[in-house]
């Protein structure tokens, strides 16, 4: 099998994953995921395609992240994952649209508009 490739988004976070046969390594920015990741909750998310569809230990993950913050590059990372096993397998497709992991996430951050100090925060209004 040759390598597939994905990219997967949240935020302003941007994960490409290549995808390989393997025993399970996941390698972020040259770092274990483990590593790069350090909260179990993060791991869980990154973990999170591979527990759906019970290939856990069956393929090996190299991902380039950049962008947005440590908790939208893990969900980007699960999505480029969930994206590039449904290119491996088409079976793997409803498992993983059943656990919602293939929908980009569209919330972003809302701009701040001029005159206001932040989005929706307005400066105090006085009437007289």
């Amino acid at each position: 099998m040759e390598v597939i490739n994905a990219t997967g988004r949240r935020k302003t976070a941007v994960a490409r994953v290549y995808l390989s046969k393997g025993k399970g390594s996941i390698i972020v920015n040259k770092k274990d995921y483990k590593e790069f990741f350090p909260t179990t909750v993060l791991q869980g998310k990154v973990q999170q395609a591979f527990v759906a569809t019970d290939l856990k230990d069956n393929y090996d993950v190299k991902v380039n992240v950049f962008g947005g913050g440590i908790t939208g590059q893990a969900e980007a990372v699960r999505h480029a994952i969930a994206r590039a096993l449904v290119k491996v397998s088409e079976e793997n497709k409803p498992l993983l649209k059943k656990e919602s992991l293939l929908t980009r996430d569209p919330r972003m951050v809302e701009r701040k508009k001029p005159g206001q100090p932040k989005a929706r925060k307005q400066f105090q209004f006085s009437k007289r």
